[in-house]
């Protein structure tokens, strides 16, 4: 199963419900597929949909999922990522109205850089990493100490 997630921000994200509805009607995705519109106004007609989850409903939508398209939230993607799952991260872009600045971009982009997760623009992005989501070697995701607690740690060393 494919699960589809906008997050819970006041802000539509019609753009990345649409490519995924388009992807499969044109049969690019032949998987089950679930999705969270949030305040979106698209309404998708190939797959199913909510607008809001509990905290623990969600992840154990996730943890049944195979692979998650998200927007760049952080708490989605580390959820995700702690489940081990395959991320694709469609960031919401200021161009399209979809956010107040670009930091879902940044924030994709760090977690790309790691190899934790694959980042796509476009619908035409999305297409090629479904088609090839099962040669992409995702890195093991290793999640970074706090700068609180290598303070205390340090603190503590020299004590």
């Amino acid at each position: 199963m494919i699960l589809v997630t906008v997050g819970t921000q006041n802000f539509s994200f019609d753009r990345l419900l649409k490519m995924v509805d388009e992807l499969i009607e044109e049969k690019v995705i032949i998987d089950s597929v679930k999705g969270q519109v949030g305040y979106s106004l698209y309404e998708p007609s190939h797959y199913s949909v909510f607008k809001f989850n509990p905290e623990s409903e969600m992840r154990e939508l996730i943890s049944k999922s195979d692979i998650l398209i998200t927007h760049a939230g952080v708490g989605t993607i580390t959820a995700a990522l702690q489940l081990q799952k395959k991320v694709i991260v469609v960031p919401r872009l200021k161009q399209y109205g979809e956010h107040v600045d670009n930091h879902q971009l940044e924030i994709a982009q760090a977690y790309r850089e790691k190899g934790y997760i694959e980042l796509a623009e476009s619908k035409e992005e999305l297409c090629y990493l479904l088609k090839n989501i099962n040669s992409i070697d995702f890195q093991q995701y290793v999640p970074e100490k706090s700068t609180i607690l290598n303070s205390i740690q340090d603190f503590i060393a020299n004590i």
